[in-house]
């Protein structure tokens, strides 16, 4: 590891510690050339999918993505930062775990869906309204009324 002072070669672990929730280990170091000390995060690298969009480009898959479009449709509502967070890992989670290559963006968009709904319904009707693109009220109004008969079911 290389100082970032002095860019010396050499350094000795201090200290380590687990950090987000055990997915990685922090590392404090010492330079043992300039005595300075600084700190590294070691985690396992993700091999993440390629996202299939609707017109068949094909991109990296994107967690910022997911998260600002989740705190878009979450503006101004009691959703905690920790909490979106927490919905973006257990979606990253699921692709992660199917193991495939590739990925549609729907099926992603389905995911989220799911998570609003659980974190709070204005959200999710918001998200819905960009990710359905609604072409009328009444498309909209059905989306509202599924919403609310999934609720009286629970």
């Amino acid at each position: 590891m290389k100082c970032p002072f002095c860019s010396y070669q050499e350094d000795k672990v201090v200290d380590s510690r687990t950090s987000k929730n055990g997915m990685a280990i922090r590392r404090r170091r010492e330079c043992l050339q300039c005595s300075k000390r600084f700190t590294t995060y070691e985690q396992v690298e993700d091999i993440l999918p390629m996202v299939v969009k609707k017109d068949n480009r094909r991109e990296p898959f994107d967690r910022f993505k997911i998260v600002s479009g989740m705190r878009k449709a979450c503006e101004k509502r009691p959703v905690a930062m920790e909490m979106l967070e927490q919905a973006v890992d257990e979606i990253e989670k699921v692709i992660q775990n199917k193991m495939e290559k590739e990925v549609p963006a729907s099926e992603i968009g389905d995911l989220v869906m799911r998570k609003l709904a659980e974190l709070d319904e204005v959200a999710y009707v918001r998200f819905a309204s960009v990710y359905r693109q609604f072409k009328d009220i009444n498309a909209f109004m059905e989306e509202v009324k599924n919403l609310l008969a999934s609720q009286k079911q629970e």
